[in-house]
């Protein structure tokens, strides 16, 4: 079994996605409710928490991501605590998350009890996905092994976990949480401590823009759910968003934010600043040579082959694409 213990303090969705998620990689997993209530409604608790697990487990061997007769060892590695054993489980725990409902009152309390058990070496991590960390790295007691790491719904799935440290996070905590999930085939991305990280950030102006289309009657729901599957999605799945730019051509990406600013004329298509800068010095992709990224040492034609065929490998997944004759 790896080495570390891991906690998640908060029995809800996303304790649970995490306790799945370290348990399949091995780890010895404990998750801990941290709500005071009768000893009745803990055991009903435990009981679903469970099933739930149990049940998520026996899905993802069917479709394939480990064996049948793994689901038993898995289950094994998971602890369920309440209140009256959450100081012993804490205590022996080396990275805790929390994952308590998203507001300051029910942060303060989880932190007060985390610090009140936890060892002072333990990296404590919350799982906020509106929270800045800097706001909340004076509830914990030491500010210093402390950061939050937004895990994306499904947690046991979705590769991608978020680092925000706080102002008062030391590098090496960073660090070692960034090993930690990349150990168990997690993909760590390191921001500011800013409001809605990276993802949502990006996710909340796509998804109102798709909401507003709808409200315009641009298209119908089918058809926008289509053009972001086979078209966003389907791009963005082999190319991350700023090698896009590059790929196409930051010229391109002003021209076209400065139609859309005069048609529309909202500023939110307004073309922000770097995009000219970058413009100025000559910086517009792939044609140049350089842009978001540098492709000065690049075999710019190696390079441009592999996404293609990765291209294609998505057509094949999806079942789509190019009829031959």
């Amino acid at each position: 079994m790896a080495g570390e213990v891991i906690a998640a303090a908060g029995a809800g969705r996303m304790g649970r996605g995490i306790a799945i998620t370290f348990a399949i990689a091995g780890h010895k997993v404990l998750l801990v409710d941290l709500k005071n209530r009768p000893e009745a409604g803990f055991e009903d608790l435990q009981a679903g928490a469970q099933t739930e697990i149990r049940s998520t487990l026996t899905m993802l061997s069917g479709i394939g991501l480990f064996e049948d007769d793994q689901v038993p060892r898995i289950m094994d590695r998971i602890e369920i605590h309440g209140v009256s054993t959450a100081e012993s489980a804490i205590g022996s725990s080396d990275v805790i998350f929390e994952g308590v409902p998203e507001t300051l009152e029910a942060k303060r309390e989880a932190f007060a009890d985390i610090g009140r058990y936890a060892d002072p070496e333990a990296i404590v991590a919350s799982t906020t996905s509106t929270i800045l960390s800097n706001d909340l790295a004076p509830m914990v007691s030491n500010p210093e092994r402390f950061l939050n790491a937004h895990w994306l719904n499904p947690a046991f799935l979705v590769p991608l976990v978020e680092l925000s440290p706080a102002d008062e996070t030391s590098s090496d905590t960073t660090g070692k949480l960034k090993a930690l999930l990349e150990s168990i085939g997690k993909i760590p991305v390191v921001c500011a401590a800013s409001p809605g990280f990276i993802v949502p950030r990006i996710q909340a102006l796509a998804m109102n823009e798709a909401a507003r289309m709808v409200e315009e009657g641009v298209a119908s729901v089918d058809d926008i759910d289509k053009a972001t599957k086979y078209g966003f999605g389907f791009r963005f799945a082999i190319l991350g968003m700023l090698e896009f730019i590059d790929w196409g051509g930051g010229d391109i990406l002003y021209h076209a934010s400065n139609y859309m600013h005069r048609a529309t004329g909202s500023d939110r298509f307004k073309s922000p600043e770097i995009v000219g800068k970058n413009m100025a010095e000559g910086r517009i992709g792939l044609s140049a040579g350089k842009g978001f990224l540098d492709y000065g040492s690049m075999d710019v034609d190696a390079y441009r082959r592999e996404r293609l065929e990765q291209f294609v490998s998505m057509l094949k997944h999806l079942n789509v694409g190019p009829k031959i004759g």
